[in-house]
């Protein structure tokens, strides 16, 4: 059985120590696991106990060493991917933080005042119309108001509904709201988006991310979120 007389260790450890290697914190890696130490072992090894006949091409050394860079420069990725996620997390954690107490906007045509007694959305128009206008209405189908926006351009069309009555505020009534648009064929129904409050948000699905519970609207992923009202 071959072995490595000290001389031999003794220039191993010179090696070691050019390449930065710390021999005591190689020892407190896990048993199960190679280090740049191990690997130097095997390779003097390898070439003590070689066929002087046949010995080792320069290019299958180099290939070995290149391997073993490969292996550890995946570790040291592995390592960083780790840390990559840990921050990723904190951030996640933070957004959704951030967004408790705020108002999301979401498709739909119901929503309640926000603290200032307001409605908030956006009409979305696929042409251009020559007039727009909204209905305000209580769940039981009173009309509260109607707001005229005027001919506007196709695209996104933001409105406030300012004067919301006092027992709506007072309650805060859920409100439905029915966008009109004329592009040519009289008022025809568009679709709308409103401002709604989230109650509470999440980071346990890490497949969604960061999950909102928007009031009347239950769960959304934040990253589908485009608008938010602070």
């Amino acid at each position: 059985m071959s072995s490595i007389d000290p001389a031999q260790n003794q220039s191993l450890n010179a090696i070691l120590d050019k390449l930065g290697v710390n021999r005591q914190a190689e020892a407190t890696k896990r048993k199960d696991a190679l280090g740049q130490e191990d690997f130097l072992r095997l390779m003097t090894t390898q070439l003590q106990n070689q066929d002087p006949f046949a010995p080792m091409e320069n290019g299958d050394f180099i290939a070995q060493m290149a391997q073993f860079s490969t292996v550890t420069g995946i570790t040291d990725m592995g390592e960083t991917l780790k840390s990559l996620a840990s921050q990723l997390s904190e951030f996640r954690l933070a957004t959704a933080t951030n967004l408790l107490g705020s108002s999301v906007l979401v498709p739909g045509n119901f929503a309640r005042p926000d603290e200032a007694g307001e409605i908030h959305g956006i009409v979305d128009l696929p042409a251009a119309s020559s007039m727009t206008n909204l209905t305000f209405s209580s769940e039981d189908g009173e009309v509260l108001d109607v707001i005229e926006l005027g001919p506007q351009a196709s695209g996104l069309v933001g409105f406030s509904w300012l004067d919301v009555p006092q027992h709506i505020r007072d309650s805060q009534a859920m409100v439905r709201i029915d966008a009109y648009a004329d592009s040519g064929k009289g008022l025809q129904p568009v679709s709308s988006s409103v401002f709604a409050e989230v109650l509470a948000a999440s980071t346990q699905d890490p497949v969604k991310g960061v999950t909102l519970d928007v009031r009347d609207y239950g769960e959304i992923a934040a990253a589908d979120v485009t608008r938010f009202r602070k």
